[in-house]
Order: C-alpha cells, then structure tokens, then sequence
C-alpha cells in the first residue's frame, strides 16, 4: 500500500512539474465562431458581456427627426438620432454576407426576452434548430427585440458580445443586451428604422 501511495504521489508531482513547462499554446482555447484558435484571457475577457464598441453620444448630421433608428451596416454602428445633430451611436452585428439587405421601415412590436420562432429557411439550413425556443438567457434574440416592419429582422440582443462589429447574423442587426436594453427604453412603437447597406 505505501508503494501505491508513492507511486501516486510521484505522478502528481510529475503531472504538477509538467504544468509549468507545457508551452504557452497550450492555454489557448478553440473560438468556433472564428474558427481559430485563441489565448484563453481574450477569449475570457471577451464573454463578460460589454460590447468591443462602447455607446456614445457623437455629431450627426441626419434630415431624420428624433427617434429614427438609422443602421449602418458597413459600419457596423447603429445610430439612434436626438435633438441638436446629435445621434446615440451604438456598435451593431449585421448580416453575414448573403444576408444584408437595406430599406425603411417601423419598428412595428417591441418585446422583453422574446420567444423565438426560426424561419422555415433557417430550419432548412440547420435542421436541429428547434420550432420554438421560449424567451431566457439561452434564447438568441437575448434581452429585447425591436420588430422591423413586415420583414423577419429584429433588432435585438445577443449573449455573445464578440460578435458586435462583425457580420455574422442571417439578417438581423444585434446588440449586446445591455445595449439592446438601454435602446429599448428610448425607441417607440412607430419609430422609423433606416437600414443602410
């Protein structure tokens, strides 16, 4: 029995001493949403919540009155337009490419936690979606949605804030959740939105 609890004690002393000489590309960790390999403190830092684009108030010359939500997808920014030239910008996720797409319409329903209902087209695409996923932490569309007109986007929150400032939705232009919770206070039923491609 003492030369198992040796035996054992010397492997755990070999596992620990093999810990502090393993190269450094070892603490790197697989980001399926970049399809690369990257430092695990990044990628730590990264799913704390705050979006890569912090929200400011800024100078903007716009002929659209207060309220109207203007997208601009090549930017990847949202601005909400105020009084005195002024727009509330915000860092957005737009479509992927084959998936952008422009046009005005009004945000037609605004909803806390949303369910979610993937279009037959998604379904298509990725077969294990499921028909209906209820509101919650899980549920992509995250913390608010803002419904734009007759068409299938939102504007809405997402739990994966890495994805602000990229081009990676099926159409819909996503917002951090606290981003997405602080536009939902300040946007009516009605509102304008302005997509530009």
């Amino acid at each position: 029995m003492t030369r198992l609890k040796a035996f054992i004690a010397i492997l755990c002393a070999a596992l620990l001493s093999l810990g502090t000489v393993v190269p450094a590309h070892a603490a790197r960790v697989y980001n399926p949403d970049s399809n690369q390999w990257e430092d695990a403190s990044a990628v730590a830092t990264r799913s704390r919540g705050g979006s890569p684009i912090r929200r400011e108030v800024v100078e903007y010359a716009s002929k659209y009155k207060p309220g109207t939500v203007v997208v601009e997808t090549g930017e990847r920014r949202l601005y909400l337009v105020m009084e005195d030239g002024k727009a509330l910008k915000y860092g957005v996720g737009v479509g992927r490419d084959g998936f952008a797409w422009s046009g005005t319409h009004r945000i037609t329903r605004k909803a806390e936690w949303p369910g979610w209902t993937p279009p037959a087209a998604m379904r298509k695409r990725v077969p294990d979606l499921p028909a209906y996923m209820p509101g919650g932490p899980d549920n992509p569309l995250g913390a608010r949605a803002l419904y734009i007109g007759s068409t299938l986007y939102r504007i809405h929150g997402t739990s994966e804030p890495w994805s602000i400032g990229q081009a990676v939705s099926s159409g819909c232009i996503r917002l951090t959740n606290e981003d997405v919770t602080d536009l939902y206070e300040r946007v009516t039923v009605g509102a304008l939105v302005v997509v530009n491609h």
